[in-house]
């Protein structure tokens, strides 16, 4: 997606793109992406990495999953594009997943994913046939 769609060549974006989940599912840290790919990859890495939710609880989660994405949009635009090219991989299975989830993850591309993806030609052109694709789930 970043490299034949948007056009992304540069590497620490395409690193980043790789490792954009390995603080969250493995016991790799920063500290250790930073030793093995650099400070660059590591920013971006940690720009797309959620935090744990300060509370126990779905409320919680949901919680810290909402200040994480509003926080996106000051990020830069490399760690945004990692972002976006991470949406996109996910979303294209979504009609696979169970209805309540599809709606509230369908909303939530909405209002903080697509308007990230507004200055990205083929970001925003490949989200506008998704959502109508997927217009059913408003």
């Amino acid at each position: 997606m970043l490299v034949r769609g948007a056009g992304v060549t540069a590497p620490a974006v395409l690193s980043a793109a790789v490792l954009h989940d390995v603080v969250e599912d493995t016991p790799a840290s920063l500290t250790d992406v930073e030793a093995e790919f650099g400070p660059e990859v590591t920013e971006l890495v940690d720009w797309v990495t959620k935090p744990p939710a300060a509370g126990a609880g779905r409320q919680a989660k949901r919680a810290a999953k909402a200040a994480y994405l509003r926080r996106l949009g000051e990020a830069p635009r490399e760690a945004v594009l990692v972002k976006l090219a991470d949406r996109v991989s996910n979303v294209q299975t979504l009609d696979r997943m169970a209805p309540d989830f599809q709606r509230r993850y369908y909303a939530e591309t909405l209002t903080y994913i697509v308007p990230l993806a507004e200055p990205e030609p083929w970001f925003r052109a490949w989200f506008a046939d998704w959502r109508r694709q997927f217009a059913h789930l408003q």
